[in-house]
This record gives structure tokens, sequence and C-alpha cells, in this order.
């Protein structure tokens, strides 16, 4: 097997703007956690990023088109932009990478994820998309443009599929009792049949004349014109179809990883590895096997999430597994639930002999192998069985015996879940490992969260030491305490001998095993 080193690395982290603070950050033993009030005053708290676009803009600038940058600001939500910044970070590490990468050609790959996608651009467009289908289908069932429903206003004879009128209805359901009988009403209307006519006749202009690209430009100019006049015309609110930007295109899951190979000009294979919590080790078991086989000389390997948003702190909160009293819930404790966040991590990775022969120094740790499984079982509960077989697989693959693991990262999301992992782990290793977890630290950050927590394993190996967590000795819950002795509490330790191991346990029961070991 080909050795593999790290040679760049960024984040974007709660109190964390890149990787020199979140490392400083790290010797801390307090959390990074923040209040959230996404919906109006609550009791949750998140991990909210720290980051500023605009402090990568001289990078941008420097190597594209003076527009570049307010088109990326402007099109692309915080999950690339948070990915973007991370890469440019770690282009910094090893003077030299950005050319290298270059050169690489197709031997240089992009695998950029995540684990939730760009959830608030498509929470905010799908809100304008609704306002503006409400305001539509209003104007289009109001009885002076839509005949049929004078006619019924006279009669009232019953209709096939007629919703109740929404004075007729409870209180509390009004709202959605007016859009159904809006929406029923409007597609009646002969008026706005007569309308999407006109609009039809005007979108079947085509492209005609020799010059295709100056043909495209006027028959674009033409419609817009006749569009414009046919909104005067009938005093139409924009059709919902307008309310849609393309941004819901440009935001999909590969965006980070396509952007990442624009703004590097890597020209080798890109795509989004996508898989919950275990995102991460996914993407880093692909980024090994490439480089092992062949395909690659070097990987981006990144993942990326959103800041915490209503949608994803409701969704946590009604799947039992987030904490809402306002206090930090740490793992290991009371079991009260996690915390959400949003961020970025990416590293570049390569072939370490072909690096090391060009100069360039490897960071943190060497990761060996990744062991990976599915549970098969429960979307959210993990088993027993499947983090098990993923840390046999990682250790097999490794070459590496139990007693040889000096310290563990666990998933530990201050969940019930807590207990079972541990068992599962003591099944396997002995007592003398030393077991940290950190999503008291800098909260879940899904696809991020384990970037997060395995370079902040890495960081401290770097240093000879295990970096504090928020845990203190006497919060320790009694009954994990008696699974297994030894924990990182609130201060830093030195390393233990040996390799290193970290699990991630995602929703749907993915589970990814890393062994690392420090540079010998």
């Amino acid at each position: 097997m080909r050795r593999v080193g790290i040679f760049g690395w960024g984040v974007v982290a709660p109190k964390s703007r890149n990787i020199e603070a979140f490392e400083k950050n790290l010797a801390s033993s307090e959390s990074w956690l923040s209040p959230f009030n996404g919906f109006g005053p609550d009791n949750f708290l998140v991990g909210n990023p720290d980051f500023d676009f605009a402090e990568y803009k001289p990078w941008i600038d420097s190597r594209f088109p003076a527009t570049r940058f307010a088109q990326l600001e402007k099109k692309m939500g915080m999950p690339t932009k948070m990915a973007i910044g991370s890469f440019i970070q770690a282009l910094g590490q090893n003077p030299g990478l950005e050319q290298e990468l270059q050169a690489l050609g197709a031997r240089s790959h992009v695998y950029v994820g995540t684990g939730l996608g760009d959830l608030p651009t498509i929470h905010d467009i799908t809100l304008n998309l609704h306002r503006a289908q409400r305001r539509w289908d209003r104007f289009w069932s109001s009885p002076e443009r839509n005949s049929t429903l004078r006619r019924w206003l006279e009669t009232r004879e019953p209709m096939p599929g007629l919703p109740p009128e929404p004075s007729t209805v409870d209180e509390a359901d009004q709202d959605e009792a007016e859009e159904k009988w809006w929406h029923f009403w409007a597609g009646q209307s002969p008026e706005l049949r007569e309308y999407l006519a006109e609009q039809k006749e005007i979108e079947g202009l085509g492209v005609q004349g020799g010059n295709v690209e100056a043909a495209k430009l006027a028959v674009i100019k033409e419609k817009r014109t006749r569009n414009q006049r046919l909104q005067k015309k009938w005093g139409a609110p924009e059709p919902p179809w307008n309310a849609v930007p393309s941004e819901i295109l440009w935001n999909i899951h590969n965006t980070p990883a396509s952007q990442i190979s624009m703004m590097g000009k890597i020209t080798g294979m890109t795509f989004a590895p996508v898989a919950a919590c275990s995102s991460f080790g996914y993407g880093l078991k692909l980024a090994l096997d490439a480089i092992n086989c062949g395909d690659a000389k070097a990987v981006v390997l990144g993942m990326t999430d959103p800041p915490p948003h209503p949608l994803t702190v409701g969704g946590f909160y009604n799947a039992r597994v987030v904490s809402a009293d306002g206090a930090v819930s740490k793992p290991l404790t009371q079991l009260r639930g996690t915390h959400v966040a949003g961020g970025s991590v990416v590293w570049i990775l390569g072939d370490l002999e072909h690096f090391a022969a060009k100069g360039f120094k490897p960071l943190g740790m060497e990761p060996i192998t990744v062991g990976v499984t599915a549970d098969a079982d429960h979307i959210i509960t993990p088993s027993k069985e499947g983090p098990t077989v993923a840390i046999h697989e990682a250790l097999r693959k490794a070459g590496v015996e139990p007693s040889e693991i000096g310290s563990w990262d666990l998933h530990a999301t201050a969940t019930p879940g807590d207990y079972l992992e541990m068992e599962t782990l003591r099944t396997i290793l002995p007592e003398t490992v030393l077991v940290t977890a950190r999503k008291g630290t800098f909260g879940h950050g899904m696809g991020a969260g384990g970037g997060w927590e395995l370079t902040a394993q890495y960081l401290g190996y770097a240093r000879g030491q295990v970096f504090p967590t928020p845990l203190a000795e006497e919060e320790l819950n009694k009954e994990i305490g008696r699974v297994h002795p030894r924990y990182v509490f609130d201060k830093a330790v030195a390393a233990p001998q040996g390799c290193a191991g970290k699990l991630s346990m995602g929703v749907g029961g993915i589970n990814a095993c890393i062994i690392s070991r420090p540079w010998r």
C-alpha cells in the first residue's frame, strides 16, 4: 500500500474562522456554542461558524477576472463559500501546492461533499415560491378576473374537487383553506388561459439567422420586452415560475466540489460523497483508495454544511437527539442531546513518496486506513454490530492490534447512544485506551463534524498531546464510567504511544472508522 500524507488543511468552524484559530481554540476546554434564536427566543445552543467570505477576495481577485468574486458572493450559498475558504487556507501550508495540483492533471481529484446540503438556500427559495404562488392564485381567483367563478357565485352549484370556502373552516386552518380555494379557482379561470396562450406565443420565439450568439441575445431581449408588456396588460403579479432563481441549480450537493475544482484549476475527477455524519470518513476512504490504486496522486477532500437553521434545529429536536434547555450538553454526561453546528473542513491528501520527493511536508498524522459498514437496521439508533465490524475492518486493514491503539475519538452525541458506543468499543479495545469526545466543544457539524474531530486529533498529536474537552471529571456519567476508566477531561494530556482511532456513525446506520498513526 502507498503511504498517504496530508499536505494542506483548512477549517471554518464555530469560533474558528481558519485553521490557526481552530488550533488555538482547541487548547481551551471552553465550549464554542452560542444561542440560536432562529425561531425567535428559544432554548437551543448551536455552533455558528465564524466566517467572512470577503477575507478570500484578494486571493480570488489575483487569479480571476474582477467579476468572479461578486459572482460567487451572489450565486453561491454558504456551504460552497465556506468550502472555498477552507480550500484556500489548505493551499497555504505548503508553498507550491496549488501549482502541483494543477500539474497533476487527471491525477488530481476533488471529493468535497456535505451532510445536509444547502438547506438555507433551498428554504429561502421555497418560501419565495410559496408566496409568489399565493399571490398568483389569489389574483386569478378574483371574480373580476375569473368569469367561471362569477357564474358559480350566482348559482353555487356543486363542482368536482371544490374545496370548502375559507370562511367555513376553523380559524387555525384558514391560511391553508385560502390557498386551496384560490388554487382551485385559478385553475378554472378562462382569463388565465388567455394569458398563458399569449405567454406561450412569446416563449415560442426561436433563434434564427447566421450568427447564433447574437441572435440568441436578441431573442432573450425580445422575450423579456414582450413579457413585460404582457404583465402590464393584465396587471398580473410575477408568475410563480419567475420566483425561482437559478441559485436552486447552482447550489446542489456537488457545487462545493465543482467550485473548488474551478478555483484551483483542478481537472481530475470531481464529485460529492454524501454519507450523513460519516461523510468525512467515507470521503477519506475513497481518497486513500484512489491514491493506493494509482488513479490519483492527490485528492482534495472536504465536507461543508450550512450554519444552523430552523429546518435542521427543528428536525434534530423532533428526532429527539438535540438538547433544548439552553445549557451545553456534553457527551458522556447527562445524555440530553447534541447541538447542531455548521462549517467546513478541507484536506489536501497526496501520495507521500511523490510529494515528499518534491519537498512538501506532511501535516498532523498519517491516515492508514478506513473501515466502513452499514447497520442495515434503524434510521437513527446505531446498532452494535455495524460499528463493531467497521472497527474490526479498519484494524485488520491497518495491520494493527487492539493493544496498539493509544487513543480513540468517539462519535458521541450526548444522547443515550454514547453508552452503547462505549460498550461496543470496550468489546474490542483494552481499558488502557484514552478516549475523547468533542461535540460539546463545537457541536454536531454533520458532514463537517467528523472532519473537525479528526483534524483536532491530528493537530494534537503533532504537538505531542491530546487537546482538552469541555468534560469535567465529576460530570462523567457514572454508568459510562463503569464501562471504561480513561477519558480526556478539561486538561490536555500527553499523546499516548501507538495509533489513534476515530469512529463516526451517520444517520441511516452509516459507519466509518479511521486508524491513524504519528509520523515516524
